[in-house]
């Protein structure tokens, strides 16, 4: 039993430490979340069960304070970016936090890394450095467990949607030879019950440890097994001239994952990452049914995926294409932490979507509003099913280019799809958007994250008006960072009739055939 011990889970925002928190929280421990922006995780479910700390991972003193009273410490952050710099914010922080959690008497520490191969090939930048990572910690004085993982198959992974989209979406696949390479992969409810039990482990142990599924499989085969779970058929034709930079560019024109984070997915396949020892089963027993087998891990995902029960995404903690100019006093921008991107720190004197006309500064908006003939609830829940697989209620093809667009200079388009089908919390992605702000039933806010010169917001809200009515707003909000950030709006302005002036229609529209008794659904954009 954990007779209520506390534990730290950093990276809350993450695919893995999202579900990390309710396991601790049902397995009677205490919850503590650092971030450096709590406000994303006030949607969550259990938000209300922990505490929450607001916290950089390079920011001693933060962390420090973090990490008082706490008994068992998660590790789950991850740094992105180029070769060098993202290594050295990595071994940065890992430090911080080691000797921190030294000298808050930290009782655990729990970190989860990348499985290296055993035979001493060289290694991809991205799991040299996790495997550094893993030795910083262990050399802290506090009793460390290294879990060192290859892919994690679950819904909603980067590993899991980079295998399900080029799958799904090509039926001769051309591939690189890293798709022979041997890789043992891992469904992620065993690495959430490795994890859980992790904090329970005798103080004398303090070690690395290999964790894998039943299965040891080249990717192809993977793949293979993707499409007969799928129902598909497949052919692959490998090919040697793909290098990881060509095929990453690949990976991301074919599936939601941009080239940034597939880069890395890329160059850690080209090891051959296949678990030398089981050790774990020795403090943590196996299931009395086994680990569960690729098969199982892909279907069951496959249901999640389908049916929109997608706990977390890696796109919740991954904002690609956000808004990097710098602005002043902000010379040096770039980086990522707790799997966040830097962004550029807003100052006192910029306007945001919510201040007053008066507040000053450049905030472009277009700003329309619309009587409905609809109830605000149905109008809410037509607002809130936005975006996915139901669009955006207008001009199909302007949106289609614009994401292409995005793509083209290193964004993400719009094929990173909803978390969920029908709800909105705040910190979900959004194709291109982030949620920003969720105020049920009178209020969504979106992010652009694709590439701009400046700041976009995308604004929805609904309310009464003096006489009864429901009264529909839209506002499209804008802060151009210099020249380009001005003339980019006034190029664009043309369009707003046809873009924003549809999506105003089509969604009262729909809100109306709705609450006629009639089936909702996108006017023109199916």
């Amino acid at each position: 039993m954990s007779s209520g011990e506390y534990c730290l889970v950093t990276g809350a925002t993450g695919y893995i430490g999202g579900r990390l928190v309710p396991e601790l929280l049902a397995a009677g421990y205490r919850v503590r979340c650092m971030a450096r922006d709590p406000g994303k995780l006030r949607d969550r479910p259990w938000a209300d069960a922990v505490d929450l700390v607001r916290a950089d991972a390079l920011d001693a003193a933060a962390v420090r304070a973090a990490l008082d009273g706490v008994d068992v410490a998660y590790y789950l952050i991850h740094q992105m970016g180029s070769a060098g710099e993202f290594e050295q914010r990595d071994r940065q922080a890992a430090r911080i936090f080691a000797a921190a959690a030294a000298a808050a008497g930290v009782r655990r520490i729990v970190y989860l890394g990348g499985l290296t191969p055993a035979s001493g090939d060289a290694l991809s930048a991205h799991l040299r450095s996790r495997d550094e990572v893993g030795a910083i910690l262990l050399d802290s004085g506090v009793p460390t467990a290294v879990l060192q993982a290859a892919v994690i198959i679950g819904s909603g992974s980067a590993s899991f949607e980079m295998l399900r989209y080029l799958t799904e979406r090509l039926p001769v696949m051309i591939t690189p030879r890293w798709v022979r390479t041997r890789i043992q992969p891992i469904a992620v409810g065993d690495v959430l019950r490795y994890l859980t039990g992790c904090a329970a482990l005798p103080a004398d142990v303090s070690r690395r440890f290999d964790i894998g599924g039943p299965d040891v499989l080249s990717y192809a085969e993977m793949m293979r097994r993707y499409a007969r779970v799928a129902g598909l058929r497949r052919r692959i034709i490998p090919v040697p001239l793909l290098t990881p930079r060509l095929s990453s560019l690949w990976v991301g024109l074919v599936t939601p994952v941009p080239a940034g984070l597939a880069r890395p997915l890329v160059e850690s396949l080209r090891n051959e990452v296949v678990c030398a020892e089981h050790d774990i089963a020795g403090h943590i027993p196996d299931p009395p049914d086994g680990l569960m087998p690729l098969d199982q891990a892909i279907a069951l995902a496959l249901r999640h995926v389908r049916t929109g029960e997608v706990a977390t995404r890696w796109s919740s903690a991954f904002p690609v294409g956000a808004p990097t100019a710098p602005l002043p006093d902000d010379p040096k921008l770039g980086g990522w932490r707790d799997g966040e991107r830097d962004e550029p720190d807003l100052l006192p004197s910029d306007p945001q979507p919510s201040d007053p006309a008066w507040s000053g500064g450049s905030l472009y908006l277009d700003d329309r509003t619309r009587v409905v003939r609809a109830d605000p609830e149905i109008l809410w829940q037509t607002i809130e099913g936005i975006g996915g697989e139901r669009g955006w209620y207008s001009f199909p093809l302007a949106w289609g280019v614009r994401g292409m667009l995005d793509r083209a200079v290193g964004g993400v388009g719009l094929r990173r799809g909803r978390r969920d089908p029908d709800h909105l919390q705040v910190g979900d992605a959004l194709d291109f958007w982030r949620v920003e702000e969720v105020v049920p039933g009178s209020l969504l806010r979106l992010r652009a994250e694709m590439k701009l010169p400046g700041l976009a917001w995308l604004e929805f809200s609904v309310r009464r008006d003096a006489a009864g009515r429901t009264v529909y707003r839209q506002r499209a909000i804008f802060r151009p960072f210099g020249l380009l950030g001005q003339a980019y709006w006034w190029s664009v302005l043309p369009f707003h009739g046809i873009v924003f002036g549809d999506m105003l229609r089509n969604i009262a529209a729909t809100a109306g055939r709705a609450s006629a008794g009639q089936v909702a659904g996108p006017a023109r954009d199916r």
